[in-house]
């Protein structure tokens, strides 16, 4: 079973929303990123990891939004076998985001330094979902 584990915002002011994200609700800062990709932050309640992202490059922006825009942008689901999880959702008519996944160099197993990777596919109504069997940075492990 996928379980719900990532949600990213896209922003144009990342240090705003994350202060309105830790005040209101106290989550917690477990990274920061600043690359040619994007910038911005990631909390976790300890269970959900959420990215709050000012997006850099036109294409992990995806061909839905552009460069500009600011909400919810895509959901991560931590699957028990990324390729079992690949097949169900290839059968379901999502394909992977092929532009998105080549520019993040992403695959089927751990990326550089054995860190995580996501696989982005389009899902229903236009939604970008991303598939993880590692999940992300303040996520348990269940």
């Amino acid at each position: 079973m996928g379980k719900i584990k990532h949600i990213a915002l896209a922003t144009q002011d990342p240090e705003k929303t994350a202060r309105f994200y830790k005040e209101v609700f106290d989550l917690e800062e477990v990274g920061r990123v600043n690359n040619d990709n994007a910038e911005g932050y990631y909390l976790s309640d300890g269970n959900i990891n959420i990215a709050i992202l000012r997006f850099k490059n036109e294409v992990l922006v995806g061909d839905k939004f552009d460069i500009n825009y600011s909400g919810i942008h895509h959901i991560g689901f931590q699957v028990d076998d990324a390729e079992a999880a690949d097949l169900k959702l290839r059968k379901a008519n999502a394909y992977p985001m092929e532009e998105i996944n080549t520019t993040l160099h992403a695959g089927m197993s751990k990326g550089h330094g054995g860190k995580n990777v996501e696989l982005k596919y389009n899902g229903p109504d236009g939604v970008m979902i991303d598939i993880s069997q590692t999940g992300w940075v303040g996520t348990d492990e269940e």
